[in-house]
């Protein structure tokens, strides 16, 4: 139930969108959402060109994290671990680009 609620919050329509009664340029609202186009008819590339998109804009971990069955202990130890690893990663990354910077920067 919680992920039709999310799929219903990512797709639904911005309130006090173009098609509202208010004629205030600044109120204008761009649909929130996925658009893709389809083009001469071919749904299967639309749907791979979806996937990649919904990748990289998250919303496919947000929806993977609305999780409604229950996790075992070891499955939760197993996901924690590796969001730490994930989360080490990264800072190990964001500190080596840091260095990289200084480094440009100093002009060494």
């Amino acid at each position: 139930m919680n992920a039709r609620r999310a799929i219903a919050g990512i797709f639904a329509p911005a309130r006090h969108g173009i098609n509202s009664l208010s004629h205030d340029p600044s109120q204008f609202q761009q649909m929130r959402g996925i658009r893709v186009k389809v083009r001469n008819g071919n749904l299967e590339q639309a749907l791979a060109v979806m996937q990649r998109v919904m990748q990289s804009s998250g919303i496919e971990r947000l929806l993977k994290q609305e999780q409604t069955h229950h996790l075992k202990n070891s499955e939760k130890r197993i996901l924690a671990r590796k969001n730490l690893e994930r989360k080490i990663r990264s800072q190990d990354h964001a500190r080596k680009l840091q260095m990289i910077l200084v480094k440009k920067v100093r002009g060494l």
